[in-house]
């Protein structure tokens, strides 16, 4: 499912809540001896995750990289993931396990995402570091990322007018090895996070500036 890691990663936001805000919580469920722990995740680090993700109101899941079969990766403290994850994701041994409770307000805010992911909602993570992966090889990763993005926009545009539409995109995800195409509503939360996350203008299209400039080194 490289495309998804093309073009969107997790939801970024940056809610502001009167009062007092609520902290992340961390649970340490595992973590391998001292003498195996030689090295922390921290900012910078092209990370490999295993994730589950729950509402906290119900313990329904709503996503989860078991289910793809893959890991999740991208690179800590970019503004890449949700504030939850960029924070509780720190000093994490390769093999450790936790648990995070994030606040709504470190998740996805007021807004939710699509129509798995209510408003306000609290989120509960198991989370496993599968892998820190070397920066060379991340700096190589994403320059191939961005030498593929006019290939992959063409082939989602096709109609051809430099506009990737939901429908164009839509289409394009199921058409993707290993997308899990039995799980309606995982695509509309897939989908929800893409436009908000590249459609920088919020005009319900993302256009190939949006798509091919500067992702999260801004944020």
């Amino acid at each position: 499912m490289e495309i998804i890691c093309c073009i969107l990663v997790l939801l970024v936001f940056s809610n502001v809540s009167s009062g007092e805000e609520e902290q992340i919580s961390i649970e340490v469920v595992e973590k391998p001896p001292n003498e195996k722990c030689q090295r922390l995740s921290k900012d910078g680090d092209l990370l490999a995750m295993h994730y589950t993700g729950r509402l906290e109101k119900d313990g329904s899941v709503f996503d989860s990289s078991h289910n793809r079969g893959q890991t999740f990766d991208f690179t800590l403290g970019k503004g890449m993931v949700i504030q939850g994850w960029d924070q509780g994701l720190k000093d994490m041994c390769v093999g450790e396990k936790r648990k995070l409770r994030v606040p709504a307000h470190l998740g996805y805010g007021d807004q939710g995402a699509g129509d798995v992911i209510p408003p306000g909602a609290n989120l509960l993570f198991e989370v496993e570091l599968m892998e820190i992966k070397d920066r060379d090889i991340a700096d190589e990763e994403e320059t191939t990322q961005e030498k593929a993005a006019p290939n992959v926009f063409k082939m989602i545009d096709k109609d051809n007018n430099k506009e990737l539409s939901i429908g164009e995109v839509k289409k394009y995800l199921k058409e993707q090895e290993g997308f899990p195409n039995e799980d309606e509503s995982n695509h509309e939360t897939i989908l929800s996070e893409i436009f908000e996350h590249e459609d920088k203008d919020k005009d319900g299209v993302i256009s190939f500036e949006e798509f091919s400039g500067p992702k999260h080194d801004e944020l």
